[in-house]
């Protein structure tokens, strides 16, 4: 039989082998369901320890021996009565003694930004209310994390789930938004629906008409555009023939006949308004149909041909035109991400935070 030196040292070894799991977890996570630390179904391990559903926050977890030395366990304070259960979804996730009375008195876990007090429980109808209320909150602790910087990994961790939490309101006033518009956009289509077909029949029936009447105006442009080449072709005989009247009056004036030098001159002035005459004649009217207001017309329009793509790339690329310039670098950025780069580009590596 042992003495009693003997029982209280086999109780001392007892308790320190209950809580040396947790201590070796605690230690080092990563062994974890590793021979050092193997985790059983139906068992658990004495210790402290964190969980939390998706998207919620790390609710305390304590599995311990109470005061008559029969194991009990609480999550977020409350009792658990199926402690196996309980071990398996927190026994990944050890935290101190010291984290878990500090999280258990209401402070959280220093690796996680705190809830907002006000927005979940604003008890206010409004969506768009509740939602401005829970940034309002988000924003004002927010901004006092954001003056100092992140020298701690405690400190970038609660960063980081900081963002996702903040991402995660984003989409959920996105969704509120998309809700809250889904009427009006179905209203709005209903009126387009209702007036598409008489719209676009009408529209359709005024391109119609105007080319019916092109072939028209186009025979009749280019009658016009033949009046005015015989006009202009008249213009320059008439041009010539009053340089001819011109110079016989320059003859007549070196013979010194006063009156055969005035006819000539008045032959050349008149040829000279006759030529005008026709260089009035010789200017194309456009043709066209229809009245002030309504008016159908041939116009003629400058349109752009590409005859060779190398060149004109090239050409707007000397140019740094703009739109062409951001298609580039899109091209470019699409080709990095895909791992397929083009002559002219090169894939460099950026770090950046997401």
């Amino acid at each position: 039989m042992p003495n009693a030196m003997n029982v209280g040292e086999i109780a001392q070894v007892a308790i320190i082998e209950r809580w040396s799991w947790w201590r070796g977890a605690l230690k080092d996570p990563s062994k974890i369901g590793t021979p050092p630390l193997v985790i059983h179904p139906g068992e658990y391990q004495v210790g402290y320890y964190r969980t939390r559903f998706k998207g919620k926050q790390w609710v305390p977890v304590g599995i311990y021996p109470d005061d008559n030395g029969v194991v009990v366990a609480f999550r977020g304070g409350k009792p658990v009565e199926d402690i196996p259960e309980l071990f398996l979804w927190c026994c990944r996730n050890p935290i101190s003694y010291e984290a878990y009375m500090k999280a258990l008195e209401g402070n959280g876990f220093d690796d996680e930004p705190p809830l907002a007090t006000i927005g979940d429980n604003s008890g206010s109808e409004d969506p768009f209310e509740a939602v401005m209320q829970e940034l309002a909150g988000e924003k004002e602790m927010a901004d006092e994390f954001l003056r100092a910087p992140v020298n701690t990994q405690a400190d970038a961790d609660k960063a980081g789930i900081w963002a996702k939490r903040l991402s995660d309101l984003a989409k959920r006033a996105d969704n509120i938004r998309v809700v809250e518009k889904e009427p009006h956009l179905a209203a709005s289509r209903a009126v387009d629906d209702k007036w598409r077909a008489p719209v676009g029949q009408a529209k359709d029936l005024s391109v119609a008409l105007k080319l019916h009447v092109e072939p028209f105006l186009k025979a009749k442009k280019r009658e016009d555009e033949e009046r005015a080449r015989k006009a202009a072709a008249e213009a320059a005989e008439l041009r010539r023939k009053a340089d001819e009247a011109a110079r016989k009056a320059a003859a007549e004036t070196s013979q010194k006949d006063a009156a055969s030098q005035q006819k000539a001159e008045q032959e050349r002035q008149e040829l000279l308004r006759q030529a005008e005459a026709a260089d009035k004649a010789a200017e194309v009217k456009n043709a066209q149909a229809g009245r002030t207001g309504a008016k159908v017309s041939i116009r003629v329009e400058k349109v752009g041909v590409v005859t060779d793509y190398a060149k004109a790339a090239a050409s707007l690329v000397a140019m740094k035109h703009k739109d062409l310039i951001e298609i580039i670098d899109k091209l470019a950025q699409r080709a990095a991400k895909a791992g397929m780069p083009f002559d002219g580009m090169e894939v460099k590596e950026e770090e950046r935070v997401v």
